[in-house]
């Protein structure tokens, strides 16, 4: 088997009429849903643009990163800071600067922490992230341990994003923006390096890549594209705390990204859509016997992920893209017998 196939880089036709209609269902939501769940979806996609930042990463370049959300608060804190308090700022350039604020934290603690390997990687972006964390925890000018409040959305000119639906198909243009240039990158010149630096480094230096500018290139980007989710997040919450930067949520990230899949973005997607749907259901269990299930949710997520890897080692779009192609194979061996084969 390919590696791309291995990694499910390769959608097969099937998986991309799902997502075709899942994209077609995000599009007519607005129309049949409540405010509430209008709110939850579009924090979704939110989530999802910052578990595909993580997957470029995590599942392309084979970096594992439990700092990720350092960038993600960084834009957060960046949108709180250039926002005055009794007036709107415009998105066209708070956008880009947030992002741009991630995407240069991303490269000065890259050019650090890429120079590193396995389980020495893994913990100094921690370091990097906790440092991160306290600079905005102890420090009252930053807003202290209880965070800023952003009391305006950003004002688009024309869009008016303090209306929750116009925000969602904002929201939705970027998901859809950052998805389609993300697939764009996985096939370029770039992306096959970053895949091959995954499957053997030592392999590529010999061939001649630099492969330490090849991952600081990498780590960047994804900083960056954990800032636009970031700028988002508060955009829409209107207020920000050290929290976002925590490791619990670099741990959320990297769950949704093995939850959904590896490697190809759509599971990013997918991972965090069911994360956070799981997350609320789980919250939602009775008590049983005394023992208040969603109470300890974490405990009942961590379960269900440890099935996940354990029956679904390629996440849950991996799942379907194996039901997809026996399917795909038993019609093609019915055709060629005549008849029916039975089902699996």
């Amino acid at each position: 088997m390919s590696a791309a196939r291995a990694n499910l880089e390769v959608l097969p036709r099937g998986v991309q009429v799902a997502l075709g209609l899942c994209l077609a269902a995000l599009l007519a939501f607005p129309l049949v849903g409540s405010d509430f769940y209008l709110q939850m979806v579009t924090r979704m996609m939110i989530l999802a643009i910052f578990a595909m930042s993580l997957d470029l990463l995590q599942g392309v370049t084979g970096l594992v990163s439990l700092g990720h959300a350092a960038y993600f608060g960084i834009a957060g804190y960046a949108l709180a800071f250039m926002t005055p308090q009794d007036a709107a700022v415009s998105v066209w350039w708070t956008l880009p600067a947030a992002v741009l604020a991630s995407g240069l934290a991303a490269l000065i603690i890259g050019f650090f922490v890429v120079r590193t390997h396995g389980i020495y990687f893994i913990m100094v972006t921690m370091a990097f992230a906790q440092m991160v964390f306290y600079l905005f925890f102890d420090n009252k000018a930053l807003g202290g341990s209880d965070g800023l409040y952003i009391n305006s959305r950003p004002n688009a000119g024309l869009f008016d994003l303090e209306n929750k639906r116009v925000f969602y198909f904002f929201t939705l243009a970027c998901l859809v923006g950052v998805y389609a240039f993300l697939r764009k990158l996985l096939w370029s010149p770039f992306g096959r390096a970053l895949s091959g630096i995954r499957i053997n480094e030592h392999r590529m230096r010999a061939m001649g890549f630099g492969t330490f500018n090849y991952k600081l290139a990498a780590f960047t980007l994804a900083g960056a594209l954990a800032g636009l989710a970031g700028y988002l997040w508060g955009a829409i919450g209107g207020f920000v705390n050290p929290e976002l930067m925590g490791f619990h949520m670099s741990a959320h990230a990297i769950m949704m990204v093995i939850l959904g899949g590896m490697g190809n973005f759509a599971g990013a997607i997918v991972g965090a859509f069911a994360f956070e749907y799981l997350l609320h259901v789980f919250k939602d269990l009775p008590t049983v016997g005394g023992y208040d299930i969603g109470k300890h949710w974490q405990l009942t997520m961590g379960c269900f992920i440890v099935l996940t890897v354990v029956f679904a080692p390629r996440g849950l779009l991996g799942m379907v893209e194996k039901l997809v192609r026996r399917r795909e194979i038993g019609k093609a061996a019915s055709g060629k017998t005549g008849k029916e084969l039975p089902n699996d």
